[in-house]
C-alpha cells in the first residue's frame, strides 16, 4: 500500500515537474513606472497572453530601469540577455539612423499623421520594423507616449532664441540636432535620470513628454513646460528573435494578436490620456500654451534639422521623408 501510495506521488511529482517545465517565461524591461501608461499597456497585454496560453507563457514586467537602462535595452534584448523590452524608438538610432524621422520637428504635426504613420500597414512603419529586424530583435507592438515639450526652471522658454546657451536633455541625435539649430546645447540623457538630472542642475532644461512629467514627478524640480509639439515619441516593445522563433504558431499567433489590440487601445486612449495628464501638470507648475505665430517661429528655426537627418539616415531616411510628405 505505501508502495502504491509512494508511486501515486511521485507520479503527481513528475507531472507538475513536466508543466512546470513547458512553461515558458518571458520578462520584458521597461524604464518607466508600471503606473505609467505604458506600463499599464504591458500590464492589460500579459493578463491576456498569460490566460489565453493558459499558463504557458508567464510573463513578468521589471519597471523603472530596474535590470537596464533606456539606453541598453536594444543590446539586451538582440543578445538575449533578457528576452524581451521596451525602448525609445530612437535608441536604436545608432543601428537603424531612419528611426529618427519621427524626432525630426514638425515632421508629424497632426494627431492623424502619427496615426497614419504609426499604422501597422504604414510604409513608414514596415520600413522600420524590417530595418529593425536585422539587429536580432522584432517589434511586437508600438507604444505611443506622446507629443514632445520642453521643461525649464527659473527663466521660461517660450521662443527659440531662449533656449540659447542652455543645456538641454535629449534622447536622440536628431532631437539633439533640434537643441543645436536653436542654439543649446544637447545632453543625451536616459529618461530615468531625468529627475536628479533637474533637481541637481546638470542641465537647464529638457525635452521629454507630458506624460512623462506627471508620472515621474518632474514638475518638483522643474517649474515651467512649453507645450512646443515639436515631435512625436514612440516607444516600442521588442522580443529577441531566436526566442520568438522558439514559440509555437500558437503561442506567436496568441501573441501577435494580443499586441495588435493593445497597440490600438493605447492609440485610440493617447489623447485623453494626455489630456488627463496635462490637468494634473497645469495644476503643480506653469504651463506655456504655444500661439500659432510662436510655434511658427519654432518651425523656422529647426528647418536645417531634416537635411542633418538625412544625412545621417541614407536613402531609407530619404524614403520615409518622401513618404511622410505624402501625409
Amino acid at each position: 500500500m505505501r508502495f502504491i501510495t509512494s508511486l501515486l506521488i511521485g507520479l503527481a511529482l513528475a507531472l507538475t515537474g513536466v508543466g512546470q517545465a513547458s512553461a515558458k517565461t518571458l520578462r520584458i524591461t521597461l524604464q518607466l513606472p508600471i503606473k505609467h501608461h505604458l506600463g499599464q499597456n504591458l500590464v492589460d497585454f500579459q493578463k491576456e497572453v498569460e490566460k489565453a496560453t493558459n499558463g504557458e507563457i508567464k510573463i513578468e514586467i521589471y519597471p523603472s530601469a530596474q535590470l537596464y537602462k533606456d539606453k541598453e535595452v536594444p543590446q539586451a534584448v538582440a543578445s538575449g540577455a533578457i528576452e524581451m523590452g521596451v525602448a525609445s524608438l530612437t535608441r536604436f538610432a545608432g543601428t537603424v539612423p531612419a528611426v529618427d524621422i519621427f524626432y525630426v520637428p514638425f515632421m508629424f504635426d497632426s494627431p492623424e499623421k502619427v496615426r497614419k504613420a504609426t499604422a501597422p500597414d504604414s510604409p513608414i512603419r514596415k520600413a522600420l520594423d524590417a530595418a529593425i529586424l536585422k539587429t536580432g530583435t522584432r517589434v511586437l507592438w508600438w507604444q505611443a507616449f506622446g507629443s514632445a515639450i520642453v521643461l525649464s526652471k527659473g527663466a521660461p522658454i517660450k521662443l527659440p532664441e531662449d533656449m540659447k546657451g542652455k543645456k538641454v536633455r535629449v534622447f536622440g541625435k536628431t532631437i539633439g540636432d533640434t537643441v543645436k539649430a536653436v542654439g543649446g546645447v544637447p545632453v543625451l540623457m536616459s529618461g530615468s535620470k531625468q529627475f536628479l538630472a533637474y533637481q541637481r542642475g546638470t542641465v537647464d532644461a529638457g525635452m521629454t513628454g507630458i506624460t512623462a512629467v506627471e508620472k515621474r514627478k518632474l514638475y518638483q524640480v522643474m517649474d515651467t513646460m512649453t507645450l512646443t509639439y515639436h515631435a512625436d515619441i514612440e516607444f516600442i516593445v521588442i522580443i529577441n528573435e531566436k526566442v520568438w522563433q522558439g514559440l509555437t504558431d500558437s503561442q506567436r499567433a496568441i501573441i501577435t494578436k494580443a499586441a495588435r489590440r493593445v497597440e490600438k487601445e493605447l492609440r485610440d486612449k493617447m489623447g485623453a490620456i494626455e489630456a488627463k495628464s496635462l490637468e494634473v501638470v497645469r495644476g503643480k507648475m506653469k504651463v506655456i500654451d504655444l500661439t500659432d505665430a510662436e510655434r511658427q517661429k519654432w518651425r523656422e528655426a529647426t528647418k536645417s534639422v531634416v537635411d542633418a537627418y538625412k544625412a545621417r539616415a541614407g536613402a531609407l531616411g530619404a524614403k520615409l521623408v518622401a513618404e511622410a510628405a505624402k501625409l
